[in-house]
Parts: C-alpha cells; sequence; structure tokens
C-alpha cells in the first residue's frame, strides 16, 4: 500500500486492516493486522503479508503528532489526516466496510491510499 498525500512529513501515518466489518473504524482492536510507518517520506508505502485471497478494508491516519489517537474537532470532524481503501468520498460519514472493501486475488495486490485533511 503507498499512501500519498501526506501535508508533512511529521510524525508517522498508521494503518488498520480488517477482513470483516465488524470493528471496522470504531474497535481498532478488532483488526486482522495493523502497523506505523515514519511519515518522513511523501510517499510511505506499507505492506502486510501472508494475506488470504478475500475482501480486506484499510483505514489510515497520519498522526502527525504522535499521539496515537484520531484528534478531532468540533462534531468529531478529524484534525489529523485519514484516508480508506478504495479512496471512498467522505461526505457526511465514514465509508462502511463495504464501501471501503477491496479484494485480494494474490500476493502482489498493491493498492494507493489517497488521504484527506478536513482542519
Amino acid at each position: 500500500m503507498t499512501i500519498s498525500g501526506l501535508r508533512n512529513q511529521n510524525g508517522q501515518v498508521c494503518l488498520s486492516l480488517f477482513a470483516k466489518g465488524e470493528g471496522f473504524l470504531n474497535r481498532v482492536d478488532r483488526a486482522l493486522d495493523s502497523c506505523c510507518s515514519s511519515a518522513k517520506t511523501a510517499s510511505p508505502t506499507v505492506t502486510f503479508n501472508n494475506l488470504n485471497p478475500g475482501n480486506y478494508a484499510v483505514a489510515v491516519i497520519h498522526h502527525a503528532n504522535e499521539d496515537g489517537k484520531l484528534n478531532t474537532g468540533l462534531f468529531g470532524i478529524p484534525r489529523e489526516g485519514f484516508g480508506f481503501s478504495r479512496n471512498h468520498q467522505i461526505l457526511t460519514s465514514a465509508p462502511s466496510f463495504g464501501d471501503a472493501a477491496i479484494a485480494v486475488t494474490n500476493a502482489n495486490t498493491t493498492i494507493q491510499i489517497q488521504l484527506k485533511y478536513f482542519l
């Protein structure tokens, strides 16, 4: 996975990989896998290994201040960069698992996630 659209190279980019909708976005402890990478490069790349073929969804947060949580402002609007697999457009709410799910068919499946910043 390649992450693009970083506002700056501070902190780290953290990804959570989900194999089913249960817990997607609100229970990181239910993620199949998660990892963080330095944001020091303009387009960090992260690899999840040994995935079986199937549907997966990924959520990404740019933790510029490295506090380990998604900082939000008024009405819960994210203050940090975020993104989802399939680059689902955010209008009034976060995507569902189905909206963000991608099909992994082989070991060389690659995706790009574009970060978004509201504030």
